[in-house]
């Protein structure tokens, strides 16, 4: 059995994943899913979070090693968590036999505007000030991250937000790991697999466009979906992965 390793982006824990991860299962029911937190998220938001993403990626490796979870692993990954998963195929490729990389934005290959686009810089300055309720600060997030009206989901974030708080200085420390974060120039050994969402309007898609271009590898674009696409669209993202690994093994490759 595969075990698929799920990291989550910036401020945001394993249970944010919230439908998606049965979609996946019903998608690919012969795969096992493990969904990790970041230092300072979630069940770990106690800790400090990283400020580097090579250490977020020794705290995974970690987490798994005391959970005797042994690689090889496939990871799926969205935004900053598509940073750690890059980084963990580059410094260990032994350990990742795939991936999925969701809406990430990596330096140098794209402008800082693209990787964080101009008109969230007011609303996320907003997020890190005091003064915002809980549920103003929800309903922005879910405003810049999602295009399918998912109002819904704003009472089970604003109860993770309650039960594990994410500080506002672990919040800035894994902003500034995003941003320090460089990808390799060179294709990854690790197969890949790019998504992306046309109507990002955090991290523009051409962010993830220059990536394939970079790396020569795999990727599809849903036309309407916002940021968050596993909860825009998580049976979509499930499909894509579902037909990659299949065309995968048909070519020999890896997956």
């Amino acid at each position: 059995m595969t075990t698929w390793i799920f990291l989550r982006g910036l401020t945001r824990e394993r249970r944010h994943w919230g439908e998606f991860v049965g979609q996946f299962q019903q998608a690919l029911p012969h795969q096992s899913v493990v969904t990790l937190d970041l230092a300072g998220n979630g069940r770990l938001n106690h800790l400090r979070s990283a400020s580097l993403v090579q250490d977020m990626v020794a705290d995974c490796r970690l987490q798994l090693a005391l959970r005797h979870i042994a690689p090889p692993y496939h990871l799926l990954a969205m935004s900053l968590g598509a940073m750690v998963a890059a980084a963990w195929a580059q410094s260990h490729p032994d350990e990742v036999e795939a991936q999925v990389l969701i809406n990430t934005s990596l330096r140098p290959f794209s402008p800082f505007y693209q990787r964080l686009r101009p008109a969230n810089y007011a609303a996320l300055l907003r997020l890190l000030l005091p003064g915002a309720t809980p549920r103003d600060r929800e309903r922005a997030i879910l405003r810049m991250t999602s295009r399918g009206g998912h109002e819904a989901v704003l009472p089970s974030w604003l109860a993770l937000r309650d039960t594990h708080p994410v500080s506002r200085l672990n919040a800035l420390r894994q902003l500034l790991a995003a941003v320090r974060y460089a990808a390799p120039a060179h294709p990854p050994r690790t197969p890949t697999l790019l998504l992306a969402s046309a109507q990002d309007q955090l991290v523009s898609v051409q962010c993830t466009l220059a990536l394939a271009r970079q790396w020569g590898c795999d990727h599809h674009i849903h036309p309407t979906a916002g940021h968050d696409l596993p909860l825009d669209d998580g049976p979509w993202v499930a499909d894509q992965v579902r037909e990659w690994l299949l065309s995968s093994r048909l070519r020999g490759t890896t997956p």
